[in-house]
C-alpha cells in the first residue's frame, strides 16, 4: 500500500515537472512543430468540485470553471474549434494554417448536459458525447463508480477474487486505494462481465445499489433527444457494455460497436459516424480499428495521448486524444498539452 501511494505520488510529480518543462519550452518558442495540426480532447465528468477523502476517480472529473478557462486559453492560443465529425472534411481540404481543437466526452454523464453544455454553448464550441448504450437503457452499470462508493462507505468487506472469500480492509485511504487497484486489475484481467456482476452482487450486500448509481449519473434516451436540439452537440458510439473490445471475440466486438450505433440511431433517428473505444488504450487495437471501419465509422478515437499530425488521414479510426485530467486543472496545463511537447519529450 505504501509502495502504491509513493508510486502514484511520483507519477504525478514527474507529470507536473514534464508539463512545467513543456510550458517553458513553449514560451521560449522551442519545438513549435510538435503541435501538429491540432488536438482532440477528452473529458468524462464535468461538475462542481466535490471534496472527498477517498476519490479514486478524481482524474476523470473537471470543474465547469476549468473547462471555461481551457476554452478561453485555446482561443487565446489561436485554435479553431471543430466538431469531430467534421474532421475528415477538414483533413481533405488540406488547409492547416490554423490549429484545431476538438472536444469529446465519454460515457454519457448527465453532468455533461447540466454543467459542460452551457460552457460549450457560451464559447460556441462543438462537442461530441460518446454514449454507452447499456448506460442509457440502464441495463449495465458503471463499475468504477460502484466500486468507489462501495469502498468509500465501508471499513472492510469480503470478496472472492477467485480463490474464495477474502477480507478486504478499508480502514484508511491508502487501504481503500490499494483495494480499488486490486479490483480494477481483477476486472481488467478476468472475464470482465462476470467480474463486474460479482462486484455488483457484493455492492448490494453492503447496501450500495449499482443500478441507482447509473440511473443517477447517466442520461436517458429522452435527455439525449433534447440535447441534440443544440446544434453544437452530437453523439457517438461507445459500445453497449463498456467492455474492453480486444478481450472479446470478433463477433462480440463487432456486436458491441454496431449495437451502440444502432441504439443511438433508434433514439435520435440519426446514425452516428463517430466512435470511442472503451478505455481506449491497449484494450483496443488493429482488429477493432478495422471493425469500426467495416461498419461505417468515419472517425474513431483512442486514449493514446498525442496530437493530430498531417498523416492521420490513413488512421481515422485510431486517433489519439489528450485527456484533461482532474489532477491538473490549469489553463497553462491545457496549453502545454496542446503544444504536443510533452508527447515529443516522452520519445526522447
Amino acid at each position: 500500500m505504501i509502495f502504491n501511494r509513493l508510486r502514484n505520488s511520483l507519477r504525478r510529480a514527474v507529470t507536473t515537472g514534464g508539463l512545467e518543462a513543456s510550458r517553458m519550452m513553449q514560451k521560449a518558442g522551442l519545438m513549435t512543430g510538435a503541435r501538429g495540426i491540432g488536438a482532440i480532447f477528452t473529458l468524462h465528468h464535468v461538475r462542481p468540485r466535490i471534496d472527498k477523502e477517498f476519490a479514486p476517480n478524481a482524474h476523470l472529473e473537471v470543474t465547469p470553471e476549468f473547462l471555461d478557462a481551457a476554452l478561453t486559453q485555446l482561443t487565446s492560443d489561436g485554435y479553431r474549434f471543430l466538431a469531430l465529425s467534421d474532421l475528415p472534411a477538414y483533413l481533405a481540404a488540406g488547409d492547416f494554417s490554423q490549429p484545431v481543437a476538438i472536444f469529446t466526452l465519454d460515457d454519457g454523464y448527465r453532468n455533461n448536459v447540466e454543467h459542460a453544455q452551457p460552457v460549450f454553448t457560451r464559447h460556441r464550441v462543438p462537442f461530441t458525447l460518446f454514449v454507452t448504450g447499456g448506460f442509457t437503457d440502464k441495463t449495465h452499470t458503471l463499475w468504477w463508480e460502484t466500486l468507489a462508493e462501495l469502498l468509500g462507505n465501508n471499513s472492510e468487506i469480503t470478496f472472492d477474487f477467485g480463490k474464495g472469500e477474502r477480507l478486504v480492509p478499508l480502514h484508511s485511504s491508502a487501504e481503500r486505494q490499494a483495494a480499488f487497484d486490486r479490483f480494477a486489475s481483477h476486472i481488467a484481467t478476468g472475464d470482465e462481465a462476470q467480474a463486474v456482476e460479482a462486484l455488483n452482487r457484493a455492492a448490494r450486500r453492503y447496501r450500495v445499489d449499482p443500478d441507482l448509481i447509473v440511473e443517477r449519473l447517466t442520461l436517458h434516451a429522452t435527455e439525449l433527444q433534447t440535447l441534440l436540439l443544440n446544434p453544437l452537440a452530437s453523439l457517438g458510439g461507445h459500445t453497449i457494455s463498456h467492455r474492453a473490445l480486444a478481450r472479446l471475440t470478433e463477433d462480440e466486438a463487432l456486436g458491441e460497436i454496431t449495437g451502440s450505433l444502432d441504439s443511438i440511431e433508434a433514439i435520435t433517428g440519426q446514425r452516428p459516424t463517430t466512435f470511442a473505444y472503451p478505455y481506449g488504450d491497449h484494450r483496443a487495437g488493429e482488429r477493432e480499428y478495422r471493425l469500426a471501419r467495416q461498419v461505417g465509422v468515419a472517425v474513431a478515437v483512442t486514449t493514446h495521448p498525442g496530437v493530430l499530425t498531417g498523416d492521420v488521414t490513413e488512421e481515422l479510426t485510431a486517433l489519439p486524444r489528450i485527456s484533461l485530467n482532474g489532477y491538473y486543472q490549469t489553463p497553462e496545463t491545457v496549453s502545454a498539452l496542446a503544444s504536443g511537447i510533452p508527447f515529443r519529450l516522452r520519445k526522447i
